[in-house]
């Protein structure tokens, strides 16, 4: 559960303000741990300057070379983001090989993550592909992108420069993938992408540029810490389901 703990802003530890119903179905009932009894203060680490500058003007120049996700992804390699020096890997975005409209669109990369490479991986990964599941969709089907591809020092929550500098690259993924429904996952994508606070607007249909919907739920790591907030995520789920047949 450490690696949970370093993640707690992130996935939402902060939103705890009132209790919800239980649900989401017996489909995640072995990953229902408990909170832990004890917490850790988060050590302050700062930001790893670039070994080169970088300004927003030259992401969004090599953003918008590639014309396919493959060659997205292979820009984003190669990308000096400040992130890049103090990070294992790359945490690039998945791609489905059989979309079907819907694209996640993540907080940063995990401790496991960064180990792995994967996005959404370890057990946050396991209990999203069992989200997938329970509506009949899986990762062959539905592309992940992190809202930056490296781990931030610690865990920290990115800076505001920093999630500017990966900006264009989300972007251009939004442009490549053509989502109908964008899902969000955790309160800095609910932000970005959707322009919301995400304990407001949890499970809202909200439409941004080019008649996409984006709907922002609760992070699965959120969703392991705090078992009771699963049925408004089932809830959001199904409509998503529904969402994807007609619009």
């Amino acid at each position: 559960m450490d690696n949970y703990l370093q993640d707690l802003v992130l996935a939402g530890v902060k939103w705890e303000l009132t209790d919800v119903s239980v649900g989401f179905m017996e489909m995640v009932a072995h990953a229902n741990a408990p909170a832990p009894a004890r917490t850790r203060t988060a050590t302050v680490v700062p930001p790893i300057s670039p070994a080169s500058p970088m300004d927003i003007d030259t992401a969004v120049a090599m953003s918008l070379r590639p014309t396919t996700m493959d060659a997205l992804v292979r820009m984003i390699g190669e990308f000096n983001h400040p992130l890049r020096a103090g990070a294992t890997n790359v945490v690039a975005p998945h791609v489905a090989t059989n979309p079907n409209g819907l694209v996640i669109i993540t907080d940063i990369p995990s401790a496991d993550d960064d180990a792995s490479g994967n996005i959404l991986s370890g057990a946050a990964g396991e209990l999203l592909d069992k989200m997938l599941g329970a509506i009949g969709m899986s990762r062959e089907n539905v592309s992940i992108v992190p809202l930056v591809f490296w781990r931030t020092p610690g865990g920290r929550t990115p800076t505001q420069i920093e999630m500017d500098l990966a900006r264009p690259f989300i972007n251009r993924a939004i442009e490549l993938l053509e989502p109908r429904v964008i899902l969000t996952l955790g309160t800095l994508a609910a932000s970005a992408i959707a322009g919301v606070d995400l304990m407001k607007s949890h499970g809202v249909d909200t439409v941004i540029q080019n008649d996409i919907h984006v709907v922002p739920i609760y992070h699965p790591n959120y969703l392991i810490l705090k078992p009771t907030a699963k049925a408004p995520v089932w809830t959001a789920l199904q409509n998503v389901q529904k969402m994807l047949k007609s619009v």
